[in-house]
């Protein structure tokens, strides 16, 4: 049996602006390759007792890394490279033994009686992403009345990529259901999508199957895209992060039938209307979602649909001026980590710290008004 500290060094926590309830998740680096990973690791509050069996938190690792197995195929879905079960009663592992099965599943799925007996929780090392990328984390507000939307194109560009995501689970009958921002990691060209703990492979008919990807697809449009392209909560409030357990994913977005756009008025009608749709659960494929999808895009020079020759040409640099913007805020932001150590240096004088304070209130204030979350 290998000890913990020989195969992971486990760092900070990453998960602190939104953590869940199955899990903790921390920085790590898997001293095997080098790779830093996320290193997910069961609470300690969901831990059984003597010979207890595993309570439903611990089988939803496995049903997890069953499931990332499957969606491996998406460019998309986070990477899962490790699972196994470690033996550390501390909330942060530091030490203690572990049982790593790399992506053999099975194995894992075999030890969860055997491993929940002895108090062991179950574990996955993930691909780590920036927290930068996480929307939740961009877009909270952090100030009275500050709000940040998505520029249309990014969320049209991400819509497409995640209905690309769920046409490959969709596929292999695997529902998604766990819509939120917290989930979501976007760069302004490429999504990630993680924490599928909570989705479903649907084995029992096909009745049952048609009607989750209704659900899907709704949970898709009020939890996420809502959000994005409106800087709100479905539940006409400020963004937070939403409950966790099984129970609070499947209850979220029940009763969130008409969205409000009130608080957008700039918003495209087309964009509006295709997500109220959705909202309305008029969805019952993927197919449907994307042609009224493609309906509102093409008035923003998306090829798919009936854009025009000179909206294409306007797209190419919207585009070409959105990464200008993303790469000016994050020199807005290197500039004032800059200027912050600057003011920490001792003995700098009363003018030139003066100086820096005002420098760094004003990139401040030009950071509160950015154009991208």
């Amino acid at each position: 049996m290998a000890l913990l500290n020989d195969l992971y060094q486990i760092g900070n926590t990453i998960d602190t602006f939104a953590p869940g309830h199955y899990a903790r998740v921390y920085e790590a680096t898997d001293k095997r390759d080098g790779r830093q990973v996320a290193f997910k690791v069961m609470r300690l509050e969901h831990v059984v007792n003597n010979d207890a069996p595993p309570r439903m938190e611990a089988m939803a690792f496995i049903n997890e890394a069953d499931l990332l197995i499957r969606m491996a195929v998406s460019l998309n879905v986070v990477r899962l490279y490790d699972c196994g079960y470690i033996s550390a009663r501390d909330e942060n592992p530091r030490g203690g033994e572990i049982e790593s099965y790399g992506l053999n599943v099975d194995t894992f799925r075999q030890g969860a009686f055997r491993y929940a007996g002895r108090g062991w929780r179950p574990y996955l090392a993930l691909e780590n992403l920036p927290r930068t990328d996480s929307l939740l984390y961009v877009m909270k507000p952090n100030a009275p009345g500050a709000r940040w939307r998505l520029p249309t194109e990014e969320g049209i560009d991400l819509a497409y990529q995640f209905a690309e995501v769920l046409a490959h689970a969709h596929r292999q009958k695997i529902i998604y259901l766990d819509h939120k921002l917290e989930h979501v990691y976007w760069d302004g060209r490429h999504l990630k999508v993680i924490d599928w703990n909570s989705s479903r492979l649907i084995e029992n008919g096909g009745q049952v199957l048609a009607q989750q990807i209704i659900n899907d697809l709704h949970n898709l449009c009020v939890g996420i895209l809502y959000p994005i392209f409106t800087g709100l909560s479905p539940q006409k409030g400020t963004l937070v992060a939403q409950p966790a357990d099984q129970a609070g994913v499947e209850s979220r977005y029940k009763d969130v039938n008409q969205l409000d756009f009130a608080v957008e008025p700039t918003l495209s009608k087309g964009i509006q209307e295709w997500l109220q749709q959705g909202a309305r659960r008029h969805y019952s494929s993927l197919d449907q979602f994307r042609a009224a999808l493609g309906k509102a895009a093409a008035a923003f020079g998306w090829e798919i649909g009936f854009s025009s020759a000179a909206l294409r040409e306007a797209r190419t640099d919207v585009r070409d001026g959105l990464a200008k913007l993303r790469q000016g805020q994050a020199s807005l932001r290197e500039a004032r980590d800059l200027l912050r150590d600057a003011v920490t240096i001792e003995d700098i004088g009363e003018d030139l710290e003066a100086e820096l304070r005002r420098l760094l209130s004003k990139i401040n204030e030009m950071l509160q008004c950015r154009v991208i979350p």
